[in-house]
């Protein structure tokens, strides 16, 4: 086997545990070759190198007996099939180099491996239903977040919770908060079982099932507990599906589109709370007919399970994740649903070849501890962690969700009429929803630290304008509502592209390849407590506080977690993963220092208009003379 093939764990130590126990945490600068990083942690950053190309350092004959032997072990195939992975397996270690190969390919071939890079969006028709699917799927949660938005306005008379006694605002917030709280304490951590057992697409079927019957049961409750154990139910269809979805696209998108893919979670997600607000107005003016209380708030909460049955009916007509069959040595079906999913046999089984060998390094990278200890107690990783918790807080704490779930209570108070809070929260819908789509762009472009230190600012003046646009005297009505409208369109319009879709795309791609789930799975936790702790205290806040003191204390939230950016999250755009090692590398004192010093900097350089150069934090040279260059190594002492 060649150097670089996966330790197979049958010796007593691998070599990367040996480089951690010589060093332990020595600074690296005391060993032969100089850097800031400590020989474990330079160890680790080779593992993931490794996990990020395993295939590197192979040549190409050895490539090619290694998808030979590889297809012929796992009976891939005829011919045909036995030559695309032989070719596969080279196209493997670096895609976008398929020229280098050209000798080897049909002009067939190079057409379709040319297309991958110049028409990224040419691909095969189910690979769009397979996009459609995880669209509805995020549509599915948008509408089972907000549809409660009007209902609530109109059950909690029928429960006898519409006062402002201590009782009353509690039950209101427990009924609105309850699937959260399922998905913090067991929802989400069903992800795990229910893809082992079920699959992908068995995980997603099943949640939209638990979706659709939920949503039909919280439309026959009675009484504030029954609605209580019906919207808790909910909880198991959101928490599973929302960790599903955005890996079943990853593992069934080609890489060139494969972010985009993840990203329009998000995006789709806003287009569901748009709908939900939508289904909300739609159904108000429904009458009772003779035996019924309250039959529009019913069809509001039953109406989010129509695009859930439509996911039902469709999500088997499209392929199982190829991930996922090989994780249970299904390799043959694997295969076959690869080529489903892509333009040729070729690239299918290079695909699946790379996945093949991913997999492999994974199982065989042990590190002789549990990685979830890792994440607090490797350095690297406990600072990805902090950044990735810090905008996974603030997602919540940034009160998006008051408006989300209480817009129209918010609006009533202000003396809207019931049709106007409807419509005037829909309002919010279509915004929250149209400023999400430029973020497919400026996320890659402008950056996920600079979108949020542009749009925090924005966040925290929208949310005390609309605070204290309550102030207002009534005799003025016309811009006291339109002060409070303003005031929260303009939060949606600064909180859609910058703080909406940046979490899940920064806490994806922070943590490194080998505690990547388990980092995500708590970022995931994270997001639906703090969603929770919001939905349920919110009623008795604003009761106690006054609105204007609910929305000024989730105000000041935005000025803490600009600061909180500024200091502790840094820049992940474009980077590599060995760049990310050294980005997550800096000591977070000395990133907090580099974060403060931008301040005046950037009144020096924009408001004054000086030429003034930038700082640099990173130095990627990381050879004895590169630190030169690099302030913050000049701090610590190394020069």
């Amino acid at each position: 086997m060649h150097k670089t093939s996966s330790y197979n764990g049958s010796q007593s130590s691998t070599p990367m545990e040996e480089a951690i126990e010589y060093a332990g945490s020595k600074p690296y600068y005391q060993m032969p070759r100089r850097s800031y990083m400590t020989a474990a942690e330079r160890a680790r950053q080779n593992l993931n190198a490794k996990l990020a190309n395993p295939l590197q350092g192979y040549s190409q004959d050895e490539l090619r007996k290694l998808g030979l032997r590889f297809s012929i072990t796992h009976q891939m195939g005829d011919e045909v099939d036995i030559r695309a992975f032989e070719i596969g397996a080279v196209l493997a270690q670096a895609p976008e180099k398929f020229a280098e190969v050209e000798n080897l390919l049909t002009k067939e071939e190079m057409e379709a491996l040319r297309k991958e890079f110049t028409n990224r969006w040419s691909q095969p028709a189910l690979m769009y239903v397979v996009i459609v699917i995880c669209s509805m799927c995020a549509a599915v949660q948008g509408m089972d977040e907000t549809v409660v938005n009007g209902a609530q306005v109109l059950y909690k008379y029928q429960f006898g919770i519409d006062g402002t006694d201590p009782r009353s605002t509690w039950l209101h917030g427990l009924l609105n908060s309850a699937p959260y709280l399922c998905c913090a304490v067991a929802g989400c951590w069903l992800t795990i079982p229910f893809n082992h057992w079920f699959g992908r697409r068995g995980t997603i079927f099943i949640t939209c099932v638990i979706s659709t019957l939920a949503c039909l049961w919280q439309g026959f409750v009675n009484t504030w507990w029954h609605m209580f154990i019906a919207r808790f139910a909910l909880g198991f269809g959101i928490g599973p599906k929302s960790a599903t979805v955005p890996i079943y696209a990853a593992e069934t998108a080609p890489p060139a589109i494969r972010g985009a893919l993840v990203m329009q979670w998000q995006m789709w997600t806003a287009f569901g709370i748009m709908v939900g607000y939508a289904a909300d107005l739609a159904f108000f003016r429904v009458v009772d007919p003779p035996g019924i209380v309250g039959l529009n708030w019913r069809l509001m909460m039953a109406s989010a399970m129509i695009p859930a049955i439509f996911v039902c009916l469709v999500v088997f007509s499209c392929p199982e994740s190829p991930r996922w069959y090989m994780s249970k040595g299904l390799y043959d079906k694997a295969y076959h649903s690869m080529c489903r999913l892509r333009n040729t046999k070729l690239q299918a089984a290079r695909d699946v070849f790379y996945i093949h060998t991913l997999l492999e390094a994974e199982m065989s990278m042990k590190l002789g501890q549990p990685k979830i200890i890792e994440l607090i107690t490797v350095p690297r990783n406990r600072r990805a962690l902090v950044a990735s918790e810090i905008v996974m807080f603030l997602q919540q704490f940034c009160g998006v969700n008051i408006i989300a779930y209480y817009s129209s209570e918010i609006f009533l108070e202000a003396d809207f009429s019931p049709i106007s809070a409807f419509a005037s929260s829909l309002g919010f819908g279509v915004i929250n929803w149209l400023f999400a789509i430029p973020a497919v762009y400026t996320i890659d472009t402008f950056g996920r630290r600079n979108l949020l230190l542009s749009t925090f600012p924005w966040m925290a003046i929208s949310m005390f304008f609309t605070g204290f646009s309550f102030y207002i005297p009534e005799e003025h009505y016309s811009a006291r509502i339109g002060c409070i409208a303003l005031g929260i369109f303009l939060f949606g319009i600064a909180y859609s592209p910058g703080e909406g879709p940046v979490p899940f795309t920064y806490s994806a791609e922070a943590y490194p390849l080998y505690v990547r789930s388990y980092g995500m799975s708590l970022a995931t936790a994270t997001t639906w407590l703090f969603n929770f702790l919001l939905a349920i205290t919110w009623p008795s806040l604003s009761a106690t506080f006054t609105t204007t003191g609910g929305l000024a204390w989730y105000g000041a939230w935005n000025v803490v977690g600009w600061w909180l950016i500024l200091m502790f999250m840094p820049e992940t755009k474009g980077k590599t993963l060995e760049e990310l090692d050294q980005v997550f590398s800096v000591p977070t004192r000395f990133h907090a220092k580099w974060g403060l010093r931008q301040i005046p900097y950037f009144i020096k350089r924009y408001i004054l208009r000086q030429k003034v150069q930038p700082e640099v934090l990173y130095e990627w040279d990381d050879t004895w003379e590169g630190m030169e260059m690099d302030p913050w190594r000049r701090d610590v002492g190394m020069l």
